[in-house]
C-alpha cells in the first residue's frame, strides 16, 4: 500500500458510528470531545472534497489553536479552502459569542486596584481588534465597576477620545471615578504622542468635574510588548 495512501487522515463517513462526534457527544457529553471535534460540531458539515473533521483540524492548525481563532476575521476564515462566506460568518458569530462571555465576570462588578486587572477584564474584548477603540470603565467610591462604555471606535489615525464623552458616561453612571484603557490594534501597547496628549487632557477634565481619572492603561499583547506586560499603564509611568 503506497505510503501516502496509509497516512491519510480518516474522514468522518468511515468512522465507526459510535466514534462520530455527535454521537460521542449524546453518549459522554462535550467534555469528551476534542476541540477539532467540537468545531466540527459547530460547522455541521464539510463542503465538496473538504470533510468537516479535516475541515476542522486544518482551521485550528491554522490559527495554532482553537483560542487562537478568536482573534481571526471573516477574511482569515475564507482563505481556508472549504470554508466559504456563509461558514465564515457563522465561525465569527460563534467567536464574537465567546468573546464577549469571556468578559463577564463570574462572581459579580470586579474592583480594579491594579493595571493589570483591567487589562485581564478588556484583552478578551480586545484580542483581534482591527481599529482602536476607546472604553471609559465607571467605578464606585470603592473601585468597582458600575458600567463599561465604549467611548468612541476608529482607525488607528482618527482622533482618540474627548474629555466630553469619557466624562458624560461618568456622570450618568453616577461614578466616583474612572478608569480609560483604548487598544492598539499593532499589539505594542507603548503610548503614542496623542496618547500622552489625550492623557493630560483626560486629567485636566477630571479635575474640573471633580471625577477621580484612575489611570489610563493601553492594551497590548504580552508578545507585541518588550517589557512582557502586554500594556501599559500610565499611573505605574508616573504620568498621572
Amino acid at each position: 500500500m503506497p505510503e501516502a495512501h496509509r497516512c491519510r487522515p480518516v474522514q468522518l463517513r468511515e468512522m465507526a458510528s459510535k466514534e462520530r462526534p455527535q454521537e460521542r457527544m449524546e453518549a459522554h457529553g462535550p467534555g469528551a470531545l476534542s476541540d477539532t471535534e467540537l468545531l466540527a460540531m459547530l460547522l455541521r458539515s464539510g463542503t465538496r472534497g473538504h470533510d468537516v473533521i479535516n475541515l476542522s483540524a486544518r482551521l485550528i492548525a491554522d490559527a495554532g489553536s482553537l483560542a487562537d481563532l478568536l482573534s481571526w476575521s471573516a477574511d482569515d476564515f475564507k482563505r481556508v479552502p472549504g470554508i466559504g462566506p456563509v461558514k465564515a460568518l457563522q465561525l465569527l458569530t460563534v467567536m464574537e459569542v465567546a468573546r464577549r462571555i469571556l468578559a463577564r465576570q463570574p462572581d459579580g462588578a470586579p474592583i480594579f486596584n491594579r493595571p493589570e486587572l483591567v487589562f485581564d477584564h478588556l484583552l478578551p474584548i480586545a484580542v483581534g481588534l482591527g481599529v482602536e477603540k476607546f472604553w471609559v470603565l465607571c467605578l464606585n467610591r470603592k473601585n468597582r465597576l458600575m458600567r463599561l462604555h465604549e467611548a468612541t471606535s476608529g482607525t488607528a489615525t482618527s482622533s482618540l477620545v474627548h474629555p466630553r464623552e469619557v466624562f458624560r458616561e461618568a456622570i450618568r453612571a453616577g461614578a466616583s471615578a474612572v478608569i480609560c484603557a483604548h487598544n492598539h490594534p499593532s499589539g505594542d501597547p507603548a503610548p503614542s504622542s496623542a496618547d500622552i496628549q489625550v492623557t493630560r487632557q483626560l486629567r485636566d477634565a477630571s479635575k474640573v468635574i471633580d471625577i477621580d481619572l484612575l489611570d489610563h492603561i493601553v492594551i497590548g499583547r504580552r508578545e507585541s510588548d518588550p517589557a512582557g506586560l502586554g500594556f501599559y499603564s500610565f499611573r505605574e509611568a508616573g504620568l498621572l
